[in-house]
């Protein structure tokens, strides 16, 4: 499918959008500091305000993937999937109040600095490593997913349109700093939310009311919100989706390096929270609005899906195929649409770009080099765009993972639970040591990648659908599920349970591996008789406080007796 409905006004809402993105990146590059500095480069001199930093949060990960994904995943799987949102209303104030004091407290470009003072460098390295691989990957296809759409409804080359959005993607991530990055998600977080609500007004008013949507969605399945299930091969129960999603929403809000870079540029720990708190309604207005916007397309295509059909040849092609068939007529409109999905990659890939540079120049450059301190900010500069040249690369061989919203989300929950685990046992115990966090990481991540790209998987099984009211001869659709029996069952459980067993994994070992092979710890080695209350959890940071303050006064209680004996000795 790649039909060109663009005439001269969406071609200039095109050219316009990227235009803002690429003024307000030059803006930022050459007034005021310049950008003198790393400091301000990465971390916007950490004086921002709440509002583009609250809206940037959600922008980073929930771009073009969660329009074309969380729509089509709607549209053929039913509304499970948006409870989602609750397990992220559940999240937050644990990534708030456990894991961003400790990083606040430190004040660290990178956050795997944190875990070389709390083990040491070995895991530093790793974790900042296995960090990297996750994100080249989330970002090939989050490069992939813009393409699709330019390819509908331009009718340009996949080819073409990867390169297209990859080079300008590339430009401006390189071009603008941290500043840039978070006004540029203000812009481009409207276009986001413009592209669904277009979706969703366009198909109220082809039913005859909004309320037509839900009416005809109950009817079709769709409204599907009791899976209780325990069953971890179902694909998506409220357990798998509360608790998943939970697990995935740490992985990236409480420790992800993107994400706490952001939280890190405002000057307070309270306004960072601030911050945090305020990002979930606006993540959660996008998401629900997006699951409406499925609704909506299969209200209007309930007689003739346009998958059987042959319209379209892949579910993420559902979104534009919408907007070419319904919005052909009304100049503007697919223009405004595909500036929102681009505007959504061009904010992810800008951020990844930025904190990919931060990581190498801290954890990598730094360590390994001396580099005198007026080249470091050419030198992130350069990292940024060779990491952008990168996710095209990778962009190409987005296509053979699937549907993307599950390619990605799977991708967080092979990489992202392992690297919580790390991170846990090093906030919320004093017993770990480096050999078993790193022994937990290593082995975590190969059985979580072993679940997730190990072998051959089910095929997902849709609900009932129609082409009884295409123009051919059509007939009702009932998909009937393969049997599970041949298949091997790690391959059977859902990707949603991907995450929270990598963590769980690297808990359990990591906890095992200190326990059985005993290694001195960082303060141990520097002499030191109790560790940094600021490396721990708030909670486990206070009662190392009371320990140690205990201790002082049992020592200078002692003293004192030693003194009186002493004296009184001398007195005889």
């Amino acid at each position: 499918m790649a039909v060109n409905v663009f005439d001269g006004w969406d071609y200039a809402i095109m050219a316009a959008t990227m235009a803002a993105s690429i003024i307000i990146g030059v803006y930022f590059r050459f007034s005021g500091g310049k950008q003198k500095t790393n400091e301000e480069y990465l971390l916007a001199d950490r004086n921002q305000s709440i509002l583009p930093v609250a809206v940037s949060l959600m922008a980073s990960f929930m771009s073009a993937i969660t329009l074309l994904g969380v729509s089509s995943e709607n549209y053929y799987y039913g509304m499970q999937f948006v409870a989602i949102n609750i397990s992220h209303l559940l999240a937050t104030p644990i990534a708030c109040y456990l894991y961003l004091p400790v990083f606040f407290r430190l004040q660290k470009t990178s956050t795997y600095e944190y875990l070389e003072l709390r083990f040491g460098p070995r895991i530093r390295m790793l974790a900042s490593l296995t960090y990297t691989l996750q994100m080249v990957l989330y970002n090939g296809i989050v490069l992939y997913a813009p393409a699709i759409v330019l390819e509908s409804v331009t009718g340009l080359d996949r080819l073409i349109s990867i390169l297209v959005v990859g080079l300008v993607c590339t430009f401006y991530s390189t071009l603008g700093g941290m500043k840039a990055v978070l006004f540029t998600d203000l812009l481009q977080s409207l276009l986001m939310f413009g592209a669904v609500f277009i979706i969703i007004i366009f198909s109220a008013i082809q039913l005859g009311g909004f309320e037509k949507i839900f009416t005809i969605a109950q009817e079709g399945g769709r409204l599907n919100f009791n899976n209780f299930s325990l069953d971890p091969t179902e694909r998506h129960t409220w357990w798998s989706l509360l608790i998943g999603g939970a697990i995935t929403y740490l992985s990236l809000y409480a420790v992800n390096q993107t994400q706490v870079q952001r939280l890190m540029t405002v000057s307070t720990l309270e306004r960072s929270q601030k911050c945090l708190w305020w990002s979930w309604p606006v993540l959660f207005t996008l998401g629900v609005s997006t699951c409406t916007s499925g609704l909506g397309m299969y209200a209007v295509y309930r007689d003739c899906d346009p998958l059987l059909d042959q319209k379209i040849s892949s579910i993420d092609q559902l979104m534009p195929y919408y907007v070419v068939d319904a919005m052909r007529g009304v100049s503007g409109l697919a223009g405004l649409f595909v500036a929102g999905i681009f505007s959504a990659s061009l904010s992810t890939i800008s951020a990844a770009c930025n904190a990919l540079a931060a990581v190498t120049l801290t954890d990598y450059v730094g360590r390994w080099c001396t580099v005198r301190p007026s080249y470091m900010p050419w030198l992130t500069k350069l990292a940024a765009c060779a990491y952008g040249l990168f996710f095209l690369a990778l962009a190409f061989l987005a296509e053979y993972l699937g549907g993307v919203l599950q390619a990605a989300l799977t991708i967080f929950g092979a990489v992202g639970g392992p690297l919580l685990g790390v991170f846990t046992l090093g906030m919320f115990t004093t017993y770990a040591t480096e050999l078993g966090a790193s022994i937990g990481l290593v082995t975590g991540m190969m059985m979580t990648l072993w679940m997730s790209f190990g072998g051959p998987r089910p095929p997902l099984t849709k609900l009932p659908l129609s082409t009884e009211g295409c123009a051919h001869n059509g007939t009702l659709w009932e998909f009937t599920q393969s049997n599970p029996d041949d298949y091997f069952y790690l391959y059977r459980v859902s990707y949603m349970w991907t995450s929270p067993f990598g963590f769980v994994w690297v808990v359990v070992v990591g906890s095992a591996v200190s326990a059985l092979w005993r290694q001195q710890q960082p303060w141990e080695r520097a002499g030191r008789p109790h560790p940094d209350p600021a490396l721990f959890t708030p909670p486990l940071a206070a009662r190392l406080r009371e320990r140690a303050r205990g201790d002082k006064v049992d020592i200078q209680s002692e003293l004192l007796m030693y003194n009186g004996v002493k004296n009184s000795k001398n007195s005889i």
